[in-house]
């Protein structure tokens, strides 16, 4: 029989991840015979190996790193399902909702708004975390519906694209660049977006999956380093409008892609409340109407708005 409880995939991750009985015993809480016991009767009830054992080290053979991929999307599932299922049998359950501040289009008000006169409304508790950090906090139960710009990690996700907007380049106002009203990317050659990574390649707002550099942890940090002259930074055309400063101009740059914004939710979602949310999401955006507004710039101003992005 190949059904697999959720004990034996957790004593496999943990000796997969460390490639090491004594520390995924540790890890585990355990003693370390009974783990190494418990993995080769894994084994033997799939009929495969799933390490290469040696005295001097542990690997995983080919089916062990099929195994990992799945039994961690399987261990993601079902923490995830025990906290929805906390929450939808709470005494005063909310609708959770993941943002990164100021990564919202200027919708969140609007959405909020709509969604209080749906029906099916829940009170709402937002969840303020990193670039990035929300497709993770739908698929681990730790929010019901995300607001997330493109393009994101969809695993196990659905989504509903709500607003596209102009992405625009921040730079110091005194870097040369700030006195050209138009950019490429390839006129960015030298220059590194706040984690490092080159600006070229026009990489969107998120940072790298992986990225070793330590990241800003919100706008101020990142515009503080604009200012300076170290780096550039890629902001949405609503970022750009709600923050202008004296020491950083905005300009568009030609072949840099547009910023989309979604809001997703797990596939398996079932909730009215998540559905009213994405309602009141797309009519909040098709109700929006951006503003013009305007970029510093060296003896003038650069007008960005309806028909000028």
């Amino acid at each position: 029989m190949d059904d697999l409880e959720v004990r034996q995939l957790r004593y496999f991750v943990a000796v997969a991840e460390e490639l090491h009985f004594g520390r995924a015993a540790t890890r585990l809480g355990m003693a370390q015979p009974p783990l190494s016991r418990a993995i080769r009767a894994l084994e033997r009830q799939l009929g495969v190996e799933l390490f290469q054992r040696t005295t001097r080290q542990v690997e995983l053979t080919a089916a062990g790193d099929v195994l990992l991929r799945d039994a961690r999307t399987a261990l993601e599932a079902v923490t995830a399902a025990a906290r929805r299922a906390r929450q939808a049998g709470s005494a005063s359950p909310r609708l959770r909702v993941a943002l990164k501040a100021d990564i919202d289009g200027g919708l969140l008000p609007q959405i909020l708004d709509a969604y209080e006169t749906e029906r099916a409304a829940l009170p709402t508790e937002l969840l303020l975390g990193g670039f990035g950090e929300q497709p993770q906090a739908l698929r681990d139960g730790l929010a019901d519906v995300a607001l997330v710009q493109r393009p994101f990690d969809d695993r196990g996700l659905d989504s509903e694209p709500i607003l596209t907007e102009p992405v625009l380049l921040a730079v110091a106002a005194a870097d040369p660049l700030a006195a050209r009203p138009r950019l490429r990317l390839a006129d960015l050659a030298d220059r590194k977006l706040p984690d490092g990574s080159p600006a070229r390649d026009g990489r969107p707002l998120a940072p790298l999956p992986g990225s070793g550099t330590r990241q800003a942890s919100n706008l101020s940090e990142i515009f503080s380093l604009v200012e300076t002259g170290n780096v550039v930074f890629f902001a949405s055309a609503s970022v750009a409008r709600r923050y202008p400063r004296p020491e950083i101009a905005y300009r568009p740059v030609e072949d840099l892609p547009d910023a989309t914004l979604t809001v997703a939710w797990p596939q398996d979602a079932r909730s009215p409340a998540v559905a009213a949310f994405v309602r009141a999401a797309v009519a909040a955006a098709a109700a929006h109407h951006h503003p013009t507004y305007t970029t510093n710039m060296h003896g003038g101003t650069a007008r960005i708005g309806p028909g000028n992005t």
